[in-house]
């Protein structure tokens, strides 16, 4: 499997459940401005949408989407615990996380990155996560991850898109359980090593984990 990135982008996520799930796997990353890869590919004759995530199956097929990426990828392999299997109850709970996730959290947060957001856009996305925020934080309050005490595909979409709060300036102080749930998943070594291979975080990092 190819992996085509940004570093920060919501591809973060599924390469966070790459290095999870322990299946070998290849990163490019992509300029979302030019709409070229690292290797010089045009990425728009990858994906017609022009963003990430993409990934390249073996079959030569592209999943995209950060949601369906994740669940594909932790479906591989199963016994990492990375996700519930087909057809269970837990699964359909899974499933409604992705989609909290990517209809409440990632939508909200993803409108700052718009150049023409004006002051009273942004009072009024930020009002909106301000309730999604609050139910979260109660959500951590007595739960560790997002299905209870099991890591899954959900926390490393969550995690991924709340990173965005640090780059717009948005205060996290009124939600400490959530606060401390991000530091919970930025600890764990996968999420360091895609971190740092994102350049998101400095290499000594990954050295101190791993120490």
């Amino acid at each position: 499997m190819k992996l085509y990135y940004a570093p920060g982008a919501c591809s973060l996520a599924p390469h966070i459940i790459l290095r999870e799930s322990g299946l070998e796997f290849e990163l490019e990353k992509v300029d979302l401005g030019t709409k070229t890869t690292e290797s010089g590919e045009d990425f728009l004759e990858i994906s017609k949408l022009g963003y990430v995530p993409a990934l390249l199956l073996d079959s030569g097929q592209v999943l995209t989407e950060a949601s369906v990426t994740l669940q594909y990828i932790a479906d591989q392999s199963p016994g990492a615990g990375l996700i519930p299997a087909h057809g269970s109850f837990a699964r359909y709970r899974l499933q409604e996380h992705l989609n909290f996730v990517s209809a409440e959290i990632h939508k909200t947060l993803g409108a700052f990155f718009n150049p023409a957001m004006t002051p009273q856009w942004r009072e009024s996305q930020l009002a909106i996560f301000d309730k999604r925020a609050q139910h979260l934080d109660a959500h951590f309050s007595s739960n560790t991850f997002l299905m209870g005490d099991d890591f899954s595909v959900a926390d490393a979409y969550l995690f991924t898109v709340l990173g965005w709060t640090g780059l717009h300036d948005i205060d996290m102080s009124p939600y400490p359980n959530l606060r401390s749930y991000i530091e919970r998943v930025q600890s764990r070594p996968a999420v360091v090593e895609a971190m740092v291979a994102e350049g998101l975080l400095p290499a000594s990092q990954e050295y101190q984990k791993a120490s």
